[in-house]
């Protein structure tokens, strides 16, 4: 029996696969101009809008687009971002987020021209790691991988080979709004595109513990 319901745990968990349509997503902070197509989004950023808490520079914004879908348990998301960097800080990628004082998002941002590996990481305080890239990537991959209270966060070129740009705490057993970002704080705006973008259901290891420890009773 335990077997069985192992086996079923699994196989619910593989057929879920990498489907996400984007036309079944929401919007938060929808931007004036978007179309989907292909399974693309493509965006031209709002102005002025940026999500930051407090330190450091002593303000608070929850503004810039996000299009998301809620998920639980332990989940892989991953899309691949292009965006025509304007003006300092213009940015794009994967955010993750409970609340509006729990969120991570990760990405590429442009800073004082150059192209940066962007990690903002907010727990009622936001933090920002950066690594500057050597040359202006054509596009790049972001994937987020959630187990239990850490999210790693991965970047690539080719969707094959990932490099892990930071590793974060997000409170488990908690629903996640899972999605795409883009913000221009400083700027006027720019055109941005995610293609490819992804969710995964993983198994989940609490679930799994507890299956093996129970499945006989």
């Amino acid at each position: 029996m335990k077997k069985i319901i192992l086996s079923v745990l699994m196989f619910t968990i593989a057929q879920a696969g990498f489907a996400q349509r984007l036309e079944k997503m929401q919007w938060f902070n929808e931007p004036e101009k978007w179309e989907i197509k292909d399974n693309t989004l493509n965006m031209f950023v709002t102005p002025q809008s940026d999500y930051w808490r407090i330190s450091h520079y002593g303000f608070t914004v929850d503004d810039a687009p996000f299009y998301y879908s809620t998920y639980g348990g332990e989940f892989e998301a991953k899309v691949k971002i292009t965006g025509n960097y304007k003006n300092r800080f213009d940015q794009m990628g994967l955010m993750l987020r409970t609340d509006h004082e729990n969120y991570i998002k990760a990405g590429i941002e442009f800073v004082d021209g150059k192209y940066n590996l962007s990690t903002v990481v907010t727990h009622k305080t936001s933090d920002w790691s950066v690594t500057t890239l050597d040359k202006a990537p054509e596009f790049i991959w972001i994937k987020a991988v959630r187990r239990l209270d850490a999210v790693e966060i991965f970047y690539s070129y080719d969707d094959k080979t990932y490099t892990m740009m930071r590793n974060a705490y997000l409170q488990d057993n908690r629903p996640v709004m899972v999605g795409i970002m883009a913000a221009s704080p400083d700027g006027v705006g720019f055109n941005a595109k995610f293609e490819g973008f992804a969710v995964k259901q993983l198994a989940d290891q609490r679930r799994l513990e507890w299956l093996k420890k129970n499945a006989n009773q």
